[in-house]
């Protein structure tokens, strides 16, 4: 099977966030970055559906040199190649788009992504791809299983699970239970060395918005515990104005 795995390179959850004197740039100075965790998740499950197989396993990130250690990382987990867009990522639009024009003539049978990346958690790159590529999509995915050129993907809904079955190729975002995240071992960090990592050019894209400033979360005020529903209604009304 030739799957292709999308990745972000993003901050550590541990990172202290920072913004710029004008609130228009993230800092970067001093910040750990990894691969992001739901995409590991990604990685791993198609590296377990071609266990045993003549499949290949290709990994694509959008992103600056910067991001060639995180990217080695997932050829030391078991990836076989891996492709690094050669731009910064804009947004969710620009980055799905460098994906599909890579992907559109290489005849892949699955394309995986994390639900999201923890840094903008915008759950979009799925749905933009499968669009552009014009195959099925699924936003966030709990189990995957392939027989043949079938699918089946659960994914949880409000009171429940939905079932689906659906042919290949489709795009995926994995969430927890499609896969445990592996550890890159010696033999795989050893052979990432020689494994391939192909840069390419971005493809011309319209910019569609920009981002004006950047704001850290209000910190938490202290509880206030209400004894007495009347209580409660009180601070309702008047701290929080619900009503």
């Amino acid at each position: 099977m030739n799957i292709l795995v999308c990745i972000s390179n993003v901050p550590d959850t541990t990172t202290k966030i920072t913004f710029s004197s004008d609130k228009t740039q993230f800092n970067a100075a001093g910040v750990q970055y990894i691969v992001n965790p739901y995409d590991e998740i990604a990685l791993s499950k198609a590296i377990e559906l071609n266990e045993g197989g003549a499949g290949k396993v290709t990994v694509i990130h959008v992103g600056e040199a910067s991001a060639d250690p995180s990217i080695r990382k997932t050829l030391a987990i078991g990836a076989d190649e891996a492709i690094r867009v050669n731009a910064f990522p804009l947004d969710a639009w620009f980055v799905a788009q460098q994906i599909a024009s890579y992907a559109k003539d290489k005849g892949f049978d699955l394309i995986l992504t994390g639900r999201e990346s923890i840094d903008y958690n915008g759950t979009q790159i799925a749905a933009l791809v499968g669009e552009l590529l014009k195959i099925p999509s699924i936003s966030i995915i709990k189990k995957l299983q392939i027989e043949g050129n079938t699918a089946t993907v659960e994914s949880e809904i409000a009171g429940g699970k939905e079932i689906l079955t659906l042919p290949l190729p489709f795009i995926a975002g994995t969430a927890e239970g499609v896969a445990e995240p592996r550890i890159p071992n010696m033999r795989g960090i050893m052979g990432a060395r020689t494994k391939p990592l192909t840069v390419v050019e971005p493809v011309e894209v319209d910019v569609l918005y920009k981002i004006v400033s950047y704001e850290t979360p209000e910190h938490r005020s202290a509880v206030k515990l209400a004894e007495t529903a009347e209580k409660l209604a009180e601070l309702l009304h008047t701290q929080t104005k619900v009503f």
